[in-house]
């Protein structure tokens, strides 16, 4: 049964590349793993819903949402604050 959400994505290792697939169903827990992706540097490939590549603005709000949780993260952990505080102060998603 093929997964509603597909991401393929590329770890840079001494200087090679090797594609790589990750499938979920869940949308959320997609986006989870485009935190550590980006977090890691991973170059992604593509993500695909229900076998077919996501449309480019699809593509980039899946992506901005990832780096809105990875910098919410980022700035919790370094300030010691809430993610409540951080959405206040300085407006990423929580």
């Amino acid at each position: 049964m093929l997964a509603k959400f597909a991401i393929e994505y590329s770890p840079r290792l001494n200087g090679h590349t090797r594609k790589l697939h990750y499938a979920n169903d869940d949308p959320v827990a997609c986006e989870e793993f485009l935190v550590e992706l980006l977090e890691r540097g991973y170059h992604i490939d593509a993500i695909r819903h229900e076998g077919m590549d996501l449309p480019k603005e699809k593509f980039d709000k899946m992506v901005r949402a990832a780096g809105s949780m990875l910098a919410s993260r980022s700035i919790c952990n370094s300030l010691g604050i809430s993610p409540e505080e951080e959405h206040y102060r300085f407006g990423f998603a929580a």
